[in-house]
């Protein structure tokens, strides 16, 4: 907290786009407390940290809280402003969201991490900030502070995606595909924990892996609660796609993008959920296949 003690919220020219409001400036925003929220709509962590944000812009939006939603962008599909229209309005986002296409906000507060929260006063200085997730409990207790209330904290509720991860057994972690930050695939047969594997005709590009003919698979040897895929296509048309775990259908322990027979459907560029352990949580091997070519996938997440 102490670095931003003295820092003035940086200005928030050079937005692509707004949704949910006219384009707001510092001094529209003084006199209110302010909550700076930066996400993209396909990150795993920003989603089990927006139940809170929601929540919080709701209970307190009486009490002078402004939140402000700024979408940077991860991927090239997420610069799409219909897409971003798409993720607001199923996440029940009633908050302004600037879009931040060209990173001019990301970079006027010198920011690096998705999520990260900026908490500003009334004379418009940040105060607190928190990256990644948890810590609720405090960033709650520093918005009352600000607002000068005292109450108890506002319920939460988080389900699917949403949900917070299973942390004690979270043992895999966030791989990227794409030879900018991936790591290369591995043979599929006899896969180690955490390694990862095609089969079929695949190009690598930076920041995602193509399927170039029909029946293409991936592979993962991963152990956490939920598995999680950011897919998007090339085709025109959607792709459906089957997940087998340990070579069977995933049953009572598919996500919410898949069925008992562990099938589903790329329908847009967006995080998937594959997999979510009803039971024992346990080392697993995931397979997706693919029936059309042009499906394309960027990075595994879990918890």
């Amino acid at each position: 907290m102490a670095i931003f003690q003295r820092l003035h919220m940086p200005a928030l020219e050079g937005a692509t786009g707004w949704l949910n409001s006219e384009p707001l400036d510092s001094a529209a925003l003084r006199g209110h407390v302010v909550l700076v929220d930066f996400w993209t709509f396909t990150c795993i962590n920003w989603l089990r940290t927006e139940p809170y944000i929601r929540a919080w812009a709701r209970a307190y939006r009486e009490d002078g809280l402004v939140v402000v939603g700024v979408h940077t962008p991860e991927f090239s599909f997420e610069h799409e402003r219909d897409r971003v229209r798409q993720q607001v309005t199923e996440r029940g986002i009633d908050y302004p969201v600037a879009l931040d296409n060209d990173y001019a906000i990301w970079g006027a507060f010198d920011n690096h991490y998705w999520p990260a929260l900026y908490l500003v006063d009334r004379d418009g200085i940040i105060r607190d900030h928190h990256f990644g997730e948890g810590r609720y409990e405090q960033s709650e207790r520093e918005i009352q502070r600000l607002l000068g209330v005292q109450r108890d904290r506002t319920p939460v509720e988080a389900d699917g995606v949403e949900a917070e991860a299973d942390w004690d057994n979270l043992r895999s972690p966030e791989t990227y595909l794409g030879y900018a930050r991936g790591d290369l695939p591995a043979t599929t047969e006899h896969l180690r924990l955490n390694r990862w594997g095609t089969a079929g005709v695949w190009t690598t590009a930076a920041e995602r892996v193509v399927l170039d003919e029909p029946g293409g698979s991936l592979v993962f040897r991963f152990y956490a609660r939920d598995a999680h895929l950011v897919l998007s296509r090339s085709a025109s048309a959607p792709i459906p796609f089957h997940v087998r775990l340990d070579g069977e259908p995933p049953g009572r322990d598919s996500g919410v993008d898949v069925d008992g027979h562990g099938t589903g459907l790329i329908d847009d560029g967006r995080l998937y959920q594959l997999v979510r352990q009803r039971d024992r949580v346990r080392e697993r091997t995931l397979e997706i296949t693919f029936d059309e070519r042009g499906a394309e996938a960027y990075v595994f997440t879990f918890g």
